[in-house]
């Protein structure tokens, strides 16, 4: 009794302390199958009340769902799939276009891939390719079936299968270190060691399902396996009878104990069921998986303690106790080295300039010192994930018995937090003018096959592009250290600038519109889509972390009076097409000839 109240003291301190990590990943983990899939109760209530007389919810299988086009093309042929699926089509655009305009179904990509897959086009187009293979209707069916279980197969071995075993490694990290990054949930792939990880835990479900073939088996060996998951996280290397043996040796003694400690969880159990699971999701689920990784650890001190054979396999000495400061010293001297580099900048940059450097980025001079400190900048942000490892608040993954990948990427070697000079946003401004230009330009030609000079402008160049593109090196400086936060901040940053824009222009110019969305699913106003916005979400962080630091690089390496010039010239030559577009705006055919989105044909429908 005073073990477990000592365990779970001590799990709630490490859930209060990674309560974000632990609750998302047994929250992938129920989305994934994995474990926990009844904490998703709460989702589910509209279904639930189809069943419910009166509740205001109609689900129901028609002839017209997938398994009802299905069943149409196994009784007659894949046309009358097509017929119905075009039915079901026109339906939910109908649907659509007398509701908020805002769910447009009649454009885009977005609009397309929702249309086929609520009318079931996309199963008919499975099973007319599957067909096509076989050279018969009922063939196509059978092949499609098949593929269908073998990819379930296959996501189950290496997803859902695999999961809990990721799961458990951030969970034991998180026992002893204060900072645990999502990218943890990659150890399995840092290590190589994927595929054995996999085949151990399909071993292990494979030999409980044959001792669930009698009543007492499905029992004990629920809890003679209980800690496999824990065991290969600890040490991914080992073979599928290592793993097995071991969690049996380890519980055997500890079976009915470990029985009693989950009877503990009853009264937290019945509260995640009276909030439909929401509870599970937001404190019950992490609380347990927490409670049993200390359990985990207390059994292994205990197997190690007596000798217990193959106890010693288990050598992550470093998840139980932090690394002592020689061994640190050893395999960390590269990230030692810049964490102790002073400060090459003689001094803080103060005023404005040091407010336009600290807060936006931007380095008005370029000067011989300040290159230098952007060069400690680089060799900062490359070791800048390694750092938390010498601190001591994160796991050394340079210690772990198998080596793991470095943690090198694209964005890290190319200085992603460096600060742009004055000249180096005016180019990024005109090179990502000149590349949306050439971005719209194609697409207008692959759509219509016509070429136009997209834009307001009459020069090669949107100038909305590299607008977006310096806003986000600049505006958004302190958040690329967390990319998914800029992700977001760009899309909300391109919302407005393409809204705002779009506004602007049709308010100066009398209603003249240089693009229309709608028809495109989520719109607002015509004026910008999901479907755009995502890309331009990508598209920024590829700029960010990519394109905007390979070039500043290569000017770097030009001339810098040349570039100047070079600069200098294409910006005068821009104003002077802006100043000429504000009289004479580019327009016409391909431009600003807006049509509203053409009605899907009702032919096939009827």
């Amino acid at each position: 009794m005073r073990e477990r109240k000592r365990i779970k003291s001590q799990a709630k301190v490490c859930l209060k302390k990674h309560w974000a990590i632990f609750a998302a990943a047994c929250l992938i983990a129920a989305f994934l199958g994995a474990e926990f899939s009844t904490s998703l109760g709460f989702s589910s209530v509209q279904s639930l009340g189809a069943a419910v007389p009166g509740s205001g919810f109609k689900t129901q299988v028609t002839e017209n769902s997938w398994e009802g086009i299905l069943a149409t093309i196994a009784e007659h042929d894949l046309q009358a799939g097509r017929d119905a699926a075009a039915q079901a089509q026109q339906a939910a655009v109908d649907a659509a276009e007398e509701g908020d305009p805002a769910f447009g179904r009649t454009r885009g990509v977005l609009s397309e891939l929702v249309n086929q897959i609520s009318s079931g086009s996309i199963v008919v187009t499975a099973v007319a390719a599957a067909a096509s293979i076989t050279g018969s209707k009922n063939g196509g069916i059978a092949l499609l079936v098949v593929l269908f279980a073998a990819g379930l197969a296959v996501y189950w071995f290496f997803v859902q299968n695999l999961f809990p075993v990721a799961m458990r490694r951030v969970f034991l990290e998180g026992m002893l270190y204060d900072r645990v990054t999502p990218q943890r949930f990659l150890f399995l792939l840092r290590v190589r060691r994927w595929r054995r990880a996999a085949w151990v835990m399909f071993v292990k479900y494979g030999a409980y399902l044959l001792w669930s073939l009698t009543v007492v088996g499905a029992v004990v060996k629920h809890y003679s396996y209980f800690l496999v998951p824990y065991i290969v996280a600890e040490n991914p290397d080992l073979t599928a009878r290592q793993a097995i043996t071991l969690s049996r040796r380890m519980m055997r003694g500890h079976k009915w104990e470990c029985f009693v400690f989950e009877l503990t969880f009853l009264g937290w159990d019945l509260l995640g069921a009276l909030t439909l699971g929401l509870f599970d999701v937001l404190f019950t689920n992490p609380y347990k998986v927490a409670c049993f990784t200390r359990y985990y650890a207390q059994l292994r001190a205990e197997a190690l303690q007596n000798d217990l054979p193959d106890a010693r396999l288990l050598r992550d000495t470093y998840l139980y106790k932090k690394a002592p400061a020689d061994a640190i010293a050893k395999k960390y001297s590269d990230v030692i080295r810049v964490m102790n580099t002073p400060d090459r900048e003689p001094a803080r940059l103060t005023g404005w300039r040091g407010f336009l450097a600290d807060d936006f980025g931007i380095l008005l001079f370029a000067r011989e010192q300040e290159r230098a400190a952007e060069a400690q900048r680089a060799d900062e942000v490359r070791l800048h994930a390694l750092m938390d490892d010498v601190e001591g608040t994160a796991y050394p993954v340079r210690l772990y018995p198998l080596p793991e990948e470095e943690r090198q990427k694209l964005v890290e070697s190319l200085n992603y937090m460096r600060r742009y000079s004055v000249w180096s946003l005016a180019a990024v401004f005109l090179s990502l003018s000149v590349f949306g230009w050439l971005w719209e330009v194609g697409l207008h030609l692959v759509s219509t096959g016509q070429l136009v000079n997209r834009g307001v402008l009459h020069g090669p160049w949107l100038p909305i592009y590299g607008t977006g593109a310096v806003l986000m090196l600049t505006v958004f400086y302190r958040l690329r250290r967390r990319p998914a936060l800029s992700f977001f901040a760009t899309i909300l940053l391109c919302g407005v600038l393409e809204y705002g824009t779009s506004l602007v222009l049709e308010l100066a110019t009398g209603g003249t519109k240089w693009w229309d969305y709608s028809g495109y699913f989520l719109n607002l106003n015509g004026r910008i889509c999901a479907e755009g916005l995502l890309v331009f979400g990508v598209g920024g962080l590829a700029v960010v972390y990519v394109l905007a630091p390979l070039l500043d690089e290569a000017l770097a390496r030009v001339n810098r009076k040349k570039m100047m010039a070079v600069c200098s010239v294409a910006a005068v030559v821009f104003l002077c097409d802006a100043v000429w577009s504000q009289f004479e705006p580019n327009t016409g055919r391909g431009v600003t000839d807006i049509e509203p989105p053409a009605p899907v044909s009702r032919s096939a429908a009827d």
